[in-house]
């Protein structure tokens, strides 16, 4: 803008020393005058806004809600800018007092000598200085308050900023022992994940606690931040009575399509519909007028993922193993025909996107609450989730139910002990409570293995999925 007017202003001096084509540059300038006017205050108007509109906010759109601003940008640069606006708007009341001069002349050459303009009419001039003083007037107030304000917006920052790094030390409470080993944890290796960016850490230690108190429970919450958003849980879902269903075309929907595998499991569960209403009708005639409120429940079939390697797709029409097949229809098949509500995923993406999972490694809990009462998966299942949830999977553990063909003894599933004796396995050394393993016998089958897979339709065996 600077350079506009000057160049502005130079073109009109030049033009103006021209005697000859003197009154036709009048004539062809007088309309222009107050969009003239108009354009100063504009321009002047959108400066303001730009330079100084987010100056005196602690926190911009962009920065983390963990992130705290101990300065304000740009306060010199905005006086300095300021200072020149109103610098260039007295060269310009200079130079246009010139114009005003030659034009009073011109005027009174075309009058014929008459030296007296008519009450209803002052020189052209005139009007134009005075806005342009009064916007060079303003210009130059507005400067002494931009930076009178910025100076107190300055010192009261320093304040806070000295106040609340007083207060990011990690504090020795007894209730958490962990926080200040997991404060030196992420002074050493925060940029490991980049999860931890995603939750508002940024290296320094006000981030950390404010990470590990809001996001972790290793740290006790730091008294000024404010914790009426951390402190409010999100309502639960009215419940909903779970109904029998016997039309499973839905189902066949939520199973998805792409994969031999489906495909397979698709036609079993459309081949077996009857029997499944059939089964569905008996039970409901033993559980009477019993309330059942609906679950939301998420199968995640983790060896059709292709992270697992999916080997059993390829070899559905080709005489390879259909038993896991088999089993998985036969379960979402028996969720679906007892009225709950049911989430179906195939891939590690769309695992990650209904768990909530936060952008990164997997180091960090996950970005909401569970919004599952069950999730059914395999031990490829269960293995992804260990890697992407974070400390949210011990949290939630306890609802995990996982599909065990053959069944894992206790001295192989608890931890301690698998250790001790060396029983350690791929399948093995999760230390979850028995009952979470479903296997495909029947109680009483197997030995030491009372669990039931929900749904056989041979034997019309449907139970109602335990609540964690």
């Amino acid at each position: 803008m600077h350079s506009f007017l000057k160049h502005l202003c130079s073109w009109y001096l030049v033009e103006r020393r021209s005697t000859m084509a003197l009154p036709a540059l009048l004539t062809r300038l007088l309309p222009l005058r107050r969009l003239f006017v108009l354009g100063i205050g504009f321009f002047t108007l959108c400066f303001l806004m730009t330079s100084l509109g987010g100056q005196f906010s602690a926190r911009r759109l962009g920065d983390s809600p963990f992130t705290i601003r101990t300065e304000v940008m740009g306060g010199p640069e905005s006086r300095g800018v300021l200072r020149k606006m109103s610098d260039l708007l007295e060269l310009m009341v200079k130079r246009m007092d010139a114009l005003a001069r030659l034009e009073n002349v011109s005027e009174l050459h075309r009058a014929g000598g008459d030296l007296h303009f008519p009450a209803d009419r002052m020189p052209p001039g005139a009007g134009l200085m005075e806005r342009i003083q009064a916007i060079a007037q303003n210009v130059s107030d507005i400067a002494v308050k931009v930076d009178q304000i910025l100076r107190h917006s300055l010192l009261l920052h320093s304040k806070v900023s000295e106040g609340r790094r007083d207060q990011c030390e990690a504090p020795s409470d007894p209730k958490f022992p962990d926080c200040s080993g997991k404060v030196e944890w992420m002074r050493a290796r925060w940029t490991s994940d980049p999860c931890y960016a995603f939750f508002g850490v940024d290296g320094t230690e006000c981030s950390f606690l404010i990470y590990l108190s809001e996001v972790e429970w290793f740290c006790p919450p730091l008294p000024w931040r404010n914790q009426t958003a951390a402190q409010r849980a999100p309502k639960p879902l009215p419940k909903v009575q779970a109904v029998f269903r016997s039309n499973l075309s839905h189902l066949l929907d939520l199973m998805g399509s792409g994969k031999e595998s489906l495909i397979f499991m698709k036609k079993r569960t459309k081949r077996l519909t009857a029997q499944w209403a059939l089964a569905a009708q008996r039970l409901a005639q033993k559980l009477g007028a019993t309330r059942r409120d609906q679950k939301q429940i998420l199968v995640h079939i983790g060896f059709l993922t292709e992270e697992s390697g999916d080997v059993f797709s390829p070899r559905v029409l080709k005489g390879g193993p259909l038993g896991e097949m088999v089993q998985w229809a036969d379960i979402l098949a028996a969720l679906y025909v007892l009225g709950h509500g049911l989430r179906v995923t195939v891939s590690l993406k769309e695992l990650q996107s209904n768990l909530g999972v936060p952008p990164g490694r997997g180091s960090c809990p996950l970005t909401m609450p569970l919004p599952f009462d069950l999730i059914y998966t395999d031990y490829h299942g269960l293995q992804q989730m260990k890697q992407h949830m974070g400390l949210s999977f011990k949290k939630y553990r306890c609802r995990i139910r996982v599909i065990d063909t053959f069944g894992t003894e206790p001295a192989y599933n608890h931890e301690e002990y698998a250790t001790l004796h060396g029983y350690r396995t791929n399948w093995g050394y999760w230390n979850l409570n028995p009952k979470q393993f479903m296997t495909m016998f029947r109680e009483g089958e197997v030995p030491g293995h009372p669990e039931q897979i929900h749904g056989n339709p041979w034997h019309c065996v449907l139970r109602e999925p335990a609540a964690p």
